[in-house]
């Protein structure tokens, strides 16, 4: 009988974090079908930056103390922050390290990534996914970070957060969703700014609920195959891109729709797709791909939310219940995202 891949790369996946949690599961103190949120951001906590992807300097790093300082938050630096090798923050073993111990160091409360770039998928082998479950605390970062988010969502059980990186314009907007979400522990209604440049285009209407999962749309199409994602059904997608051009967003959306993904989901979310260019004629609009892809599917979806390459940002958990209104384009969050 043939081996269907998909059932087996996921099965593999949740065998490989069960034989990690093994030993304690078997003590009663951990199960691996249960997501767990990490404790609230408060006051006075200290927070690990990390460069698990591009190269940072040491400009960057100063302004992100100075910005996290205003929030009442002291800052302790990745070993590795500063490396580079190639385009990269450092070899994939050190960036790996800084965050394996980030989440192992007792002082840190949360881990906030410097920038995207590229860079994360490569370690994602090397990552101790049984110690990450096992201190659960607040991974935030938007591009190629989203590699981390949702393979510690998959693999780690634990909630994650797509939202700005350290090197981010920490606006007001971005912050209030930030705070609300991090530190008070609120269960908010998203929604874009009245004043936004980002405009809401509703592509098929109505309400859906299910678990928020999403990130960059060119890295999770490079995860396709790969044992570091999560159970799809019933899930609310969102995506976002920058500097494609619109046939390769086709690309990638038909390569998640033929790798078995979309037509699992019970809604849809298109952020931003900034700097999207239509390429050479003849050719389609962005918003004709997105009708063509996703209407067929059958589920609300809307194009235009505060999510991507943009200066106003959500802050969205990753594994937590959510009720999307593609009408009105909101995410209504169903829970908290942190203890």
């Amino acid at each position: 009988m043939p081996i269907n891949r998909r059932k087996f790369l996921t099965n593999f996946g949740l065998a490989t974090l069960a034989t990690q949690l093994q030993p304690l599961t078997a003590q009663g103190k951990l199960s691996p079908q249960v997501t767990l949120k990490p404790p609230r951001l408060q006051r006075g906590d200290t927070v690990g930056l990390i460069a698990p992807a591009g190269i940072v300097d040491a400009e960057d790093v100063e302004t992100a103390r100075r910005n996290f300082a205003d929030l009442g938050l002291k800052v302790k630096l990745g070993k590795h922050i500063l490396d580079r090798y190639g385009y990269l923050a450092g070899k994939d073993s050190d960036r790996a390290s800084d965050l394996n111990n980030m989440f192992a160091d007792k002082s840190v409360k949360a881990i906030i990534t410097m920038r995207g770039g590229w860079g994360c998928n490569r370690i994602l082998p090397l990552l101790n996914y049984s110690n990450i479950r096992t201190h659960p605390k607040i991974l935030i970062g938007y591009s190629d970070i989203t590699s981390l988010l949702l393979a510690i969502n998959a693999r780690s059980r634990i909630v994650t957060f797509h939202g700005p990186v350290a090197i981010s314009r920490w606006n007001q907007f971005t912050l209030d969703y930030f705070q609300r979400i991090l530190f008070t522990g609120e269960t908010v209604t998203m929604q874009n700014p009245t004043n936004s440049e980002v405009q809401f285009l509703p592509i098929a209407p109505g309400k859906a609920k299910g678990k928020l999962v999403g990130g960059n749309l060119s890295v999770l199409a490079a995860m396709v195959g790969s044992p570091y994602l999560p159970a799809w059904n019933q899930t609310i997608l969102f995506l976002e891109e920058i500097g494609e051009d619109v046939y390769r967003v086709d690309r990638m959306l038909t390569q998640l729709k033929n790798a078995g993904i979309l037509h699992r989901l019970a809604g849809l979310i298109f952020g931003q797709c900034t700097n999207c260019s239509l390429g050479d004629e003849p050719n389609f609009t962005l918003m004709q791909v997105l009708q063509d892809c996703i209407l067929p599917l059958g589920i609300p979806a809307w194009y235009g939310a505060a999510i991507g390459h943009i200066k106003d940002k959500f802050t969205l958990p990753l594994g937590v219940d959510v009720e999307i209104n593609a009408d009105a384009g909101t995410i209504k969050m169903l829970e908290p995202a942190v203890n």
